[in-house]
């Protein structure tokens, strides 16, 4: 073994560490925009829930509006001593 084997073996020892971190800076990124992703649509989909609950309520008031009988007049209060009062 010569002296020129040793350094073709550093270098590609070297290679590869470059090309293996290159790679999982690259993975990295890509988890990192997909998770960016996942959360905004996350959150738009929350956007949308808290939407349609406000609709369903708006829709539960407005059917009680319409279903409901006409207020009853409150009741006028007999000043007059009770039964049970002596």
């Amino acid at each position: 073994m010569d002296g020129n084997d040793s350094v073709d073996s550093k270098q590609d020892t070297t290679d590869m560490a470059l090309f293996v971190q290159n790679l999982l800076q690259q993975m990295q990124s890509r988890f990192q925009t997909m998770s960016d992703s996942i959360i905004t649509k996350i959150d738009e989909m929350g956007s949308r829930i808290d939407e349609l609950e406000q609709s369903i309520n708006d829709l539960k008031a407005e059917m009680g509006a319409e279903n409901s009988p006409p207020p009853v007049p409150p009741a006028v209060k007999d000043d007059s001593k009770s039964p049970n009062e002596s």
